[in-house]
């Protein structure tokens, strides 16, 4: 019987994985990966950005774990030679209502200890002459970074630690006792454990719900898509160009974005997925979809924000309009420079009552821990949620000290 085991194979998995291998050596640390690859889905599908924490909530857990995150996160590809850049943000301001929204973002920005600076529109000129805006807001610690390959090389760590992990494992069922937990896969035998810490992204709910405790939330999966800016605009920004985001809306809006391969993509947008791990645009899921309609939250978070999700349905359909949004701050854009780049998938998780969870949730039971909503910034914020997890493990699990037995 294996001490801990880890269901999922993204950043927080493994970052989870890898804390507790090396907090308490003397225990088996089990990862379950249910692709034949680490980080194929939100990991390896996002903008790759090192968030610095301006838009959220003083207190909030992800306003804590992003500012350490960043920190976290420059200090390991530091440390492992990995590649990544603190070129920085910068938030634009096309309007006089955005320009006020930036003020109240600077503001909170600095409730949360963050380096942030203003930046007026004859300054913006000069530091982005590619980019129309009346005023910014500069974050010079956001940077890129390749989150596949931290991936990899913390699982090279976690297994050179005397960890575990087995790919094609797909959990199908978990059953908990007072002698531990057992788990069902989709193929081969079932496997025991003495504790369980679950970190399945888009699949969070569903397992969560085996454990009991996904009565009053699910997962809403939104495609997110982006574009490669044709090569010639490889150099078009020297910063990551950011809209000012809707406040009421978890998600940032298109924003050009310096890669760590030295291109620059656009995106992403926010649609409505019907799969939640399918990518092509018109891929769909009967399970999936029969589970959102099942769900009275998707209802009523649909019915809220029924203009702002026909709006990016509208730019998911039509390339043109898609570009409209990115020339509202960098007008020199054309049609023809969108070229396809791999779009991403955000597990969201939503209340019953329609509420979008905003922040991390996490819930356990006596021999489990679920991450239950990991949104952006999760792959910043990976080694400090892998930390939290870790403690929470300690006091949930009793390790009292690093060669504690269960």
């Amino acid at each position: 019987m294996t001490d801990i085991t880890i269901i999922g194979g993204g950043i927080v998995g493994i970052a989870s994985a890898l804390e507790i291998q090396r907090s308490w050596p003397g225990l088996s640390v089990h990862v379950l990966e249910k692709e034949q690859a680490l980080a194929v889905h939100q990991t390896g599908r996002n903008s790759g950005v090192i968030h610095a924490g301006i838009y959220y909530a003083p207190g909030s857990l992800k306003a804590d774990f992003c500012r350490r995150g960043l920190n976290a996160t420059v200090r390991f590809c530091s440390e492992h030679k990995l590649p990544f850049e603190q070129c920085g943000k910068l938030l634009v301001a096309t309007s006089q209502f955005e320009q006020d929204r930036l003020n109240a973002l600077s503001e909170r920005a600095r409730q949360n200890g963050l380096d942030v600076r203003p930046v007026s529109g004859a300054e913006l000129r000069d530091i982005e002459p590619n980019i129309s805006g009346r005023a910014g807001l500069l974050s010079p610690a956001t940077g890129i970074a390749d989150y596949g390959a931290m991936v990899r090389r913390m699982a090279e760590l976690f297994i050179e630690a005397g960890g575990e992990i087995t790919h094609n494992a797909d959990v199908r069922d978990i059953a908990e006792d007072s002698q531990g937990v057992t788990l069902t896969l989709a193929a081969g035998p079932q496997l025991k454990t003495r504790r369980l810490i679950v970190c399945a992204g888009v699949n969070a709910d569903r397992l969560a719900a085996m454990c009991g405790l996904a009565d009053d939330f699910a997962i809403v999966p939104f495609k997110g898509e982006y574009y490669r800016l044709a090569p010639r605009h490889d150099k078009i920004v020297n910063h990551l160009i950011y809209p000012v985001p809707d406040p009421d809306l978890p998600f940032l809006g298109i924003h050009l974005t310096r890669m760590i391969g030295g291109y620059v993509t656009v995106g992403p947008n926010a649609v409505l997925s019907f799969a939640r791990e399918k990518y092509g645009k018109r891929a769909i899921s009967p399970r999936d979809l029969a589970a959102m309609a099942g769900f009275p939250g998707f209802w009523r978070t649909m019915g809220a924000n029924l203009s702002s999700g026909l709006a990016e349905m509208a730019n998911s359909t039509f390339r043109r309009r898609y570009l409209h949004a990115c020339q509202r701050y960098c007008p020199s854009l054309e049609l023809g420079d969108l070229q396809p780049h791999p779009p991403g998938i955000r597990a969201q998780a939503v209340l019953r009552d329609g509420t979008l969870v905003h922040d991390f949730l996490i819930r356990n039971t006596v021999r489990t821990i679920h991450i239950c909503n990991a949104p952006s910034p999760a792959a910043t914020s990976a080694i400090p949620i892998a930390e939290h997890i870790r403690d929470q493990a300690r006091q949930l699990f009793n390790l009292k000290d690093p060669h504690h037995a269960l």
